[in-house]
């Protein structure tokens, strides 16, 4: 279906998710890496090894979610931008969404954004905790964005509102 809307539906994204269980625990990498093209620096660049080793370089990652921590190096050097962190309980009504951001201007710590769903839809607002930019990938970054707990399975992407 993802090659009709561009994105995957909940039906094929419940195929790639922890346990609700994992998910209730700590941080987390989702890996929606939906066709088989040669790739595989995601898997160079878990240091856990919980990116499971490819048999061959057109394998979809696979990931063992006991031993990701959510640190968010594969994030960074994901080129298809298919690979997010939740952290579900990041507080007692928050979540923490950990997403690639390539887009200009960067938003600022602190700064109240749009939170997106998979379709560009706004599902509810957030605020940027973090800009981390890594040394695999200094152009790209990752914005730690804290968002309610009742949107965190579908919040995606941001868009910043400023006048």
């Amino acid at each position: 279906m993802f090659k009709n809307t561009g994105f995957l539906s909940e039906k094929e994204r419940k195929t790639l998710l922890p346990s609700n269980e994992r998910i209730e625990k700590s941080a987390v990498a989702i890996i929606e890496c939906p066709e088989p093209i040669p790739c595989n620096p995601c898997q160079n660049a878990c240091s856990r090894n919980a990116i499971k080793k490819f048999s061959s370089i057109t394998d979809l990652p696979v990931i063992d979610f006991d031993l990701c921590n959510g640190c968010g190096n594969c994030i960074a050097v994901c080129p298809g931008l298919a690979i997010y962190v939740m952290q579900k309980n990041y507080s007692e009504n928050t979540s923490l969404l950990k997403i690639p951001y390539e887009m200009l201007p960067v938003p600022e710590k602190d700064e109240e954004c749009e939170v997106l769903s998979r379709s560009g839809e706004v599902i509810g607002k957030g605020t940027v905790k973090k800009i981390q930019v890594f040394k695999t990938n200094p152009n790209g970054r990752v914005l730690w964005i804290e968002v309610s707990k009742t949107i965190i399975m579908e919040a995606r992407n941001i868009r910043l509102v400023r006048e």
